[in-house]
């Protein structure tokens, strides 16, 4: 699970600091760190927290979380009830 998280990470840098070559790699984490609110040291800024800014970055800002959109549903009651196990899938 940690070499997957790893490579994601890679692999979503990679490809965001295509946009931005005029910044080093610490001036572009930078960068994602203050556009997610993050304004403590980088030091202690997590690996989740870098990734789910930069999958989210050019999203909408109703668009849904990644990871979440499997159990998205557009209605509340039908939500309840499936939850409650009067709907079957």
């Amino acid at each position: 699970m940690k070499y997957q998280r790893h490579n994601e990470l890679i692999e979503l840098l990679s490809a965001a600091w295509l946009t931005a070559l005029d910044l080093n790699l610490l001036q572009f984490i930078q960068q994602i760190a203050c556009e997610a609110g993050y304004n403590e040291n980088l030091a202690d800024l997590t690996d989740d927290a870098l990734i789910y800014q930069l999958k989210m970055r050019d999203a909408a800002s109703d668009a849904a979380i990644p990871g979440l959109k499997k159990d998205y549903e557009d209605d509340f009651k039908t939500a309840l009830l499936r939850a409650r196990g009067v709907i079957k899938e």
